[in-house]
């Protein structure tokens, strides 16, 4: 599956899309959730939780495995997917659509450090090889 260009990501798998009131929506990526297989749990952050960069501040569980999930920048966590508490499966079903939580960002430019789609899918393929 090919990532979303609109998209920024991480090293540690998450994907970030700023939206149009300045905040940006975090979630887990594709490669990330099959990594992991058939989601069981998902622990999300509270809201007003203030986040620093790369800071720890969600769980995902799968059968397999737990994996934290980091802070893609810093920032206050403004709403959760509670959803995913009762149906984290939907992850799998499109990690792209089932996002973890909402952030206002402390700095708008430290989106600029987070990798586009492309060096996504080449830290992919060198971690494949």
């Amino acid at each position: 599956m090919s990532n979303p260009t609109h998209l920024k990501y991480t090293k540690s798998h998450e994907w970030v899309r700023p939206e149009d009131d300045g905040t940006v929506t975090i979630g887990i990526t594709h490669h990330a959730q099959e990594l992991l297989g058939d989601m069981v749990f998902v622990e999300l952050p509270q809201i007003g939780r203030k986040l620093a960069q790369k800071e720890e501040c969600a769980v995902v569980e799968s059968v397999k495995a737990a994996a934290d999930v980091y802070a893609p920048i810093g920032g206050e966590v403004t709403t959760n997917n509670s959803d995913l508490e009762s149906e984290p499966e939907k992850i799998n079903q499109d990690a792209y659509s089932a996002w973890l939580f909402k952030l206002k960002p402390d700095s708008a430019s430290d989106l600029d450090e987070l990798l586009d789609a492309t060096s996504y899918e080449n830290l992919l393929e060198n971690e494949e090889h």
